[in-house]
């Protein structure tokens, strides 16, 4: 499977970079941009604020309302570039509009016009109340959160070129060496099945790993301004997830 990351731009210009770029004015590149990440990590504020204290429908309500107020021209003018991650920039904006949210003592309408996320669904409950059993703080809940939020968007960009390669199948039978969780059956087992050598079968699983490594290190690019912080990112990803 052929590699994206040294032949493409995306350690060049990235969507935080776009936005960043644009600051406040009106770009299309960077409204859409702004939306792809938003879209990806909204969960993450939505944890925070229900661990913050605050109830399911105030929490559905201000995380709503932020990504409206976020998305309206101009918002980003005052943007600290120095603060070049968007998981710190979007915790730090999210904190800020709260606390004058709830100094007005009205949230915003809930929907807010924000139609790409959904809060309607059970289940985004359902899942929070999961996370929240941990004892975590709101921070370190966010933080999580972020972390699982961003593997599962490597795993769905690493399945996808799977699919498009007509390997869909054979996806679903490796993508547990991904997780750390132990196979069902060994690798002679397994090979057995898929009808190939247990040498062809581990090369497969390295060649999927390296993959993984690369869309991993590709999608943190998408959330910070400079190359440089790749890496730190990258620790402070497994840090939230303990080490895993």
């Amino acid at each position: 499977m052929e590699s994206a990351v040294g032949n493409s731009p995306v350690f060049a210009t990235t969507q935080w970079t776009v936005v960043l770029r644009a600051g406040g004015e009106h770009s299309p590149a960077a409204d859409e941009a702004l939306k792809k990440l938003c879209r990806a990590y909204w969960y993450p504020l939505y944890v925070f604020i229900r661990r913050s204290g605050s109830t399911q429908h105030d929490a559905e309500d201000l995380t709503q309302g932020f990504f409206a107020r976020l998305l309206e021209k101009g918002y980003l003018s005052g943007l600290n570039r120095d603060k070049g991650k968007f998981r710190s920039f979007l915790l730090a904006a999210f904190q800020h509009f709260t606390a004058n949210q709830r100094r007005d003592a009205r949230a915003q309408k809930r929907g807010g016009g924000c139609s790409f996320i959904s809060l309607d669904d059970q289940s985004v409950e359902e899942q929070y109340l999961r996370s929240a059993s941990t004892g975590a703080t709101a921070e370190q809940l966010y933080d999580r959160q972020w972390a699982l939020t961003l593997l599962e968007q490597v795993v769905a960009r690493l399945h996808n070129e799977f699919v498009v390669a007509g390997k869909a199948a054979l996806f679903d039978e490796l993508k547990v060496f991904l997780t750390g969780d132990k196979p069902a059956c060994g690798y002679a087992q397994l090979a057995t099945k898929l009808g190939t050598t247990e040498a062809a079968l581990k090369m497969a699983v390295s060649r999927m790993r390296q993959r993984y490594g690369e869309l991993l290190r590709a999608e943190i690019a998408n959330t910070v301004s400079d190359p440089a912080e790749i890496e730190g990112e990258l620790r402070a990803l497994f840090a939230a997830m303990g080490g895993r």
